[in-house]
């Protein structure tokens, strides 16, 4: 007779669930693997709330399974490694993003683009290679394979780190791909939110000129004397927007809402690529001719593989690119959750979850 999966896992891990499509969050009480001759376990101190989340606890992409415990901005310190780990040891402070395996055989993982891999698992609510559902941050411990677990670098505060294994490697990797991250170069940030304005801040210390493009014309202070963006456009008024056609060479669009694209495509020089890492919930319509017109591209990208996340936080800690975080208990995820789908925050949320998850919470 089979064993169940819940008896391979003996250790025991605490942690906030969803179970139902109403998103609301709970206490809950699951297991997790022992650690692995290859994995890494660590005490999850610190994790971010990421707009990912709030989809997956409410189902709104199809795929959600339930119980689900959510978070992939998750970062901690190693309490125990297995017997081949090498990078690792005990007390080092490390971290998981979005994924926690893959084939590791394909082309895609051979590149070290393991985020492309056909067979990537998930952080959470996927199914890891023995049948079990993985589980997210929102808990007491993590256990990893040590191939997926990034190395935070001295200097950078744990609390900030943690968006930026999910929000920064999402804007540092088409930045860097697409070549958009030479000294000089004019760049446009399509949305103010969790991801928009860490793109801004990798964009400035790559030494572009950073335009922040956003419906609210309420933010531009905050993006220019806090930020440290170069101008600002509201996207709604045409002589701002017609000010700027032409002159980008290329733009990252975080919004995760339904909009138009044939605005921003003509604020493009020729040549100029249109990045899209936002996720909507609905298709968008994408005009052909202002593409053909200045051989202009529109392009997406999803996170990073995991040679590229580290090099993405090394960054970061060298050249202080701190994500502007709001940290939280436990107990106010809920609440949290309620106030991220007003966008109500400025600009990630971060759960403190060594001083505020305990068993009896």
């Amino acid at each position: 007779m089979a064993v169940p999966p819940e008896m391979e896992h003996p250790r025991k891990a605490f942690g906030w669930a969803a179970k139902d499509t109403s998103g609301v969050l709970f206490p809950f009480k699951f297991s997790r693997r022992e650690t692995g001759e290859k994995d890494v376990t660590f005490k999850v101190l610190y994790c971010g709330i990421c707009h990912s989340d709030l989809h997956m606890v409410k189902n709104e992409w199809g795929n959600s399974t339930y119980p689900l415990v959510p978070g992939h901005e998750i970062v901690g310190e190693v309490t125990e490694v297995g017997s081949k780990v090498q990078k690792f040891k005990v007390g080092d402070k490390v971290g998981v993003g979005c994924m926690v395996q893959s084939c590791r055989s394909c082309q895609s993982c051979d590149e070290s683009l393991e985020n492309y891999c056909p067979k990537m698992i998930l952080t959470y609510g996927a199914k890891d290679v023995d049948g079990t559902t993985t589980y997210g941050g929102y808990s007491d411990h993590m256990v990893a394979d040590e191939h997926f677990v990034i190395h935070i670098p001295d200097g950078l505060p744990l609390d900030a780190a943690a968006p930026l294994l999910c929000a920064g490697i999402t804007v540092y990797s088409p930045l860097r791909y697409f070549g958009l991250d030479k000294p000089g170069l004019q760049l446009g940030v399509v949305g103010l939110g969790g991801l928009g304005h860490v793109a801004v801040k990798f964009a400035k210390a790559f030494g572009a000129k950073v335009t922040v493009i956003s419906t609210s014309s309420n933010k531009k202070k905050e993006a220019i004397e806090h930020l440290g963006a170069d101008s600002f456009v509201v996207s709604s008024d045409q002589n701002q927007m017609r000010a700027v056609m032409g002159t980008l060479d290329g733009i990252i669009d975080t919004v995760s809402a339904v909009h138009p694209l044939f605005p921003l495509i003509g604020l493009l020089k020729t040549h100029g690529k249109l990045v899209m890492v936002g996720a909507p919930e609905k298709p968008l319509e994408l005009p052909v001719f202002p593409l053909l017109l200045g051989r202009k591209m529109v392009a997406g990208s999803c996170i990073g593989g995991m040679n590229e996340t580290q090099e993405m936080i090394d960054f970061a800690a060298k050249h202080d690119v701190k994500p502007d975080i709001e940290v939280i208990p436990i107990d106010y995820v809920n609440t949290a959750m309620e106030r991220l789908l007003k966008a109500d925050v400025k600009y990630r949320f971060v759960i403190d979850i060594g001083n505020t998850l305990k068993p009896s919470s």
